[in-house]
């Protein structure tokens, strides 16, 4: 979300890191991808930013450099 200070960072860091990405804002998309937002982070509301590569889901979590890269790692991002 633009308005989300961790999606923003998230969004520098990938574009620093040349991490090719598509973003997508939560509140333009359609129900059925807000729904699966919403189940990737436990199911009770959405959370930004998700992540989802290769049908692996990253839930919502606030922005941590090493964490997201660890993470971005075991999904096979990076």
């Amino acid at each position: 979300a633009k308005w989300c200070p961790h999606c923003v960072r998230t969004v520098e860091y990938l574009k620093r890191k040349n991490i090719e990405f598509k973003y997508h804002e939560i509140e333009d998309m359609p129900g059925d991808i807000v729904q699966k937002v919403i189940d990737a982070n436990g199911g009770d509301d959405w959370v930004v930013p998700t992540f989802e590569y290769m049908g692996k889901w990253r839930e919502g979590k606030f922005f941590k450099e090493d964490e997201l890269e660890r993470d971005l790692k075991n999904m096979g991002v990076i």
